[in-house]
């Protein structure tokens, strides 16, 4: 067939002139992948259905209780003892529980038959967990099918603690002269609990913390404490050192205990009137401030092998001979 001598021409492949953009939406990324219990069909996300449907029908979920906090990756934890050796101690102790989680379908053995057995004395509630809510409420820790829940601690204002006290003993409603301990940089719950343990046994009034970089009454203090928490009140101080100056107000004589003091122990004067003994952590001792608002610097006569006591231990022998004098006066 004739084509008048022209040539086909064969289209190139590519694209072609004024063709940009056009393609560009096609190209264009979806963003970041989603987290896998973001993504519907991943079985993660229906992990974390379960566990939040799971919350929302027993009320114990960390948003409707009302006394969560921060946990690690920003989740809400609450304060709670786990494992079965630990739960049952707990129990053992009183320690104050909102409620006991047990594992759905657990193996018994001695701890769990003592802590549901413990719970239901006391009148705990006992609820039947999944697992997937038990990790979340631990933060993926061991738990063992166990999980006792903690109310948060209800702290007194220091303030009207010690002020409240005063006049208690100004109209003679309380024996004894007020006597309260300080913490300064204690971070250590054990210490805490120990140092409740040592004010109950010596008559105590009351127990200070800062609010801020100081420790709190978490389920090991309430262990360690062997149930004299329940007994002592624990204030909140949003400043240790205007509470200090607040108590010195009141005719508090501020004590501050070290190991380089003004006096020792033995010679202490003023064990019959109106103390606060302010102890700080082992190693860093008192604060610059702290010291500086101390009516006397006390110190303890130890060996000169040893360096420092323990605070806990320093509070204990403190008050022991604070108790000796005013029973001697």
């Amino acid at each position: 067939m004739a084509n008048n001598g022209r040539r086909s021409v064969k289209a190139k492949k590519g694209p072609t002139i004024g063709t940009g953009g056009h393609g560009r939406k096609a190209l264009e990324g979806k963003g970041p992948t989603p987290k896998a219990e973001d993504r519907p069909y991943h079985k993660a996300h229906k992990a974390r259905q379960l566990a939040e449907r799971s919350a929302a029908k027993r009320g114990t979920g960390a948003r409707s209780a009302g006394a969560a906090k921060s946990g690690p990756k920003g989740r809400a934890t609450e304060e709670v003892v786990t494992g079965r050796n630990s739960v049952v101690e707990a129990l053992r102790a009183g320690i104050p529980a909102k409620a006991l989680h047990v594992a759905i379908r657990i193996e018994m053995d001695d701890r769990v038959k003592e802590s549901l057995k413990l719970a239901a004395e006391r009148g705990i509630p006992l609820l039947e967990t999944g697992k997937p809510e038990l990790d979340r409420m631990t933060d993926d820790a061991v738990h063992q099918g166990l999980v006792l829940q903690i109310p948060p601690y209800e702290y007194q204002d220091a303030y009207e603690l010690a002020e409240e006290t005063v006049e208690k003993w100004k109209k003679g409603h309380v024996g004894n002269a007020p006597l309260f301990v300080a913490l300064d940089g204690i971070t250590d719950p054990r210490n805490l609990g120990a140092i409740i343990r040592s004010v109950s046994a010596f008559s105590g009034h009351g127990v200070i913390v800062p609010e801020r970089r100081s420790v709190g009454v978490t389920a090991s203090a309430w262990k360690t404490s062997a149930g004299a928490a329940v007994r002592v009140p624990v204030a909140r101080a949003s400043n240790l050192n205007n509470a200090l100056k607040q108590f010195k107000n009141m005719g508090i004589f501020v004590l501050g205990l070290d190991g380089d003091g003004d006096v020792s122990l033995p010679d202490l004067t003023l064990a019959t009137e109106p103390v606060c003994i302010v102890v700080g952590s082992e190693g860093k001792g008192l604060s610059r401030l702290v010291r500086e608002n101390c009516d006397q610097i006390v110190s303890i006569p130890i060996d000169s092998a040893m360096e420092s006591l323990n605070a806990s231990m320093a509070v204990g022998i403190s008050l022991y001979e604070v108790s000796r004098q005013r029973a001697a006066g």
